[in-house]
């Protein structure tokens, strides 16, 4: 990214540093209007009378004293966005995808290898289990590469299994897939996916992780790291999952987020098919085909598709342009799909109808036909 920090985005770093410190810790000091660089600065003995934890206050004195653990790992995350196409999203840049900005523990910080334009795109998650049937390896492949030709990114976890093979869907379809990791990016996890992580990055897709570069993997960060899935995307698709698989707490945050849930029904003999099967029971869209999910998604195929092979070279600059397609969608689903409040929305839709870009049609807001 080639990009020298501002002094508060390094204090931003510097607070991330200090154990404690997470997504609820800092949405707390967001909702009382303290910055990092007023908390990194502020008197201990303030900030304990302020009920602040004594695991980060005894941190924050470790920073002060010039902890050489803690310099080094700051040493670490500044290095590595000096690398090309490596980048920090910070929950305030305008870059930051709005999706995830709008969960209740968004994370503070992104760090992202490829293009971040991706992460902006409307988006699909797709997971399942690691130890896929034959078959349902394969129909996450077919799913991944229609979805792809559809103008949806596939989002996944770029485990074994199924998450393996919806990257590679995509891959094979000529597109653009985003990987959350639940580990540093300087270390893949699987190790045998050092290759698909190449191949993602050079085909235009993303790799992202809230932790540290060189963040080894550990059992606690997998379950969090799928909110992040979830959180990406318009809704979650489980191909294939047991009763105690990851995919279902990913199921359950997209829930949680106020985002669709899909299921594909399997065989009652397969062990893998029966996580599927409690999230159908429970409410989540049946799914046998990728219309299906377009049609949840208020995405017509025809419109993606188009959307998908006509690129604009000069569409508005609306964050709203990316959510309008040619069928009309109410102000309420913009709002839920784009991360903006109501009344931006309807600001941003003025601005669209009056500049002729937009109709208003029965059922809400469409683009203009070219």
């Amino acid at each position: 990214m080639f990009t020298d920090l501002s002094a508060e985005r390094q204090a931003w770093l510097e607070l991330m540093l200090l154990d404690g410190v997470g997504p609820r810790f800092f949405q707390r000091l967001r909702s009382h209007a303290v910055s990092p660089s007023d908390f990194m600065a502020a008197d201990l003995c303030a900030l304990a009378d302020l009920g602040v934890p004594p695991a980060v206050l005894t941190s924050l004195r470790r920073w002060r004293a010039g902890d050489p653990v803690l310099r080094e790992r700051l040493a670490l995350a500044l290095d590595w966005q000096q690398q090309d196409g490596c980048h920090l999203l910070f929950l305030d840049d305008p870059d930051y995808p709005p999706l995830l900005a709008s969960i209740s523990d968004p994370p503070p910080l992104l760090f992202v290898r490829g293009r971040i334009e991706v992460l902006h795109d409307p988006q699909i998650a797709m997971v399942g289990t690691r130890h896929p049937s034959p078959l349902g390896a394969e129909t996450a492949r077919q799913f991944a590469r229609e979805f792809c030709r559809a103008g949806l990114t596939v989002t996944s976890g770029m485990a074994l299994g199924v998450d393996g093979a919806c990257h590679q869907g995509v891959l094979d379809a000529g597109g653009q897939t985003v990987a959350v990791w639940g580990t540093g990016l300087e270390r893949c996890y699987p190790r045998r996916h050092r290759k698909l992580a190449e191949a993602i990055v050079d085909a235009g897709g993303a790799l992202v992780s809230e932790l540290w570069p060189d963040s080894e993997p550990h059992p606690a960060q997998f379950p969090r790291r799928n909110r992040i899935i979830s959180g990406l995307s318009l809704g979650t698709l489980v191909v294939e999952a047991s009763l105690n698989s990851g995919s279902l707490i990913t199921a359950r945050m997209a829930l949680e987020q106020n985002r669709e849930v899909f299921a594909m029904p399997g065989s009652i003999h397969n062990v893998q098919a029966r996580g599927c099967h409690r999230l159908l029971r429970e409410g989540a869209c049946l799914v046998e085909q990728v219309q299906d999910v377009l049609d949840a998604l208020k995405i017509p195929l025809a419109t993606a598709l188009e959307a998908a092979e006509k690129p604009v070279t000069d569409a508005p600059e609306s964050p709203l342009w990316r959510w309008l397609g040619f069928d009309p969608v109410s102000p309420d689903w913009l709002a839920q799909h784009s991360g903006l409040g109501m009344s931006e929305v309807l600001q941003q839709l003025l601005e669209l109808e009056l500049a002729g870009q937009v109709l208003v049609a029965a059922g809400g807001y469409c683009r203009r036909q070219p």
